[in-house]
């Protein structure tokens, strides 16, 4: 799972106020991803110090083996659409009657 390189997964921890804000604003996004805790993982805290110089900083971000480290949502959707756009939500045709 690690830097997924088809997918995006966000890596985290509890307690974090800058994971929580990107967390929520991915919720509404209607991106697909998935969700690593780091404290659980060992593997995706060690990918995290790999990509953020030693340290774990989260949230970090892998969008098709891109890391972002500490990314806005914004960030996170130019990533997607440059890097993996069949992430992107599908469009809502049929109501374009």
């Amino acid at each position: 799972m690690a830097g997924d390189r088809d997918g995006m997964v966000v890596y985290w921890r509890p307690g974090c106020p800058y994971c929580m804000k990107l967390r929520l604003r991915l919720r509404f996004s209607g991106l697909t991803y998935s969700e690593v805790n780091i404290w659980r993982d060992q593997d995706a805290a060690a990918y995290v110090r790999s990509v953020a110089d030693g340290n774990e900083t989260v949230p970090t971000v892998s969008v098709a083996g891109h890391a972002m480290v500490n990314p806005s949502k914004r960030e996170v959707v130019r990533a997607v659409t440059a890097h993996a756009p069949h992430l992107l939500p599908a469009k809502d045709t049929a109501r374009r009657s």
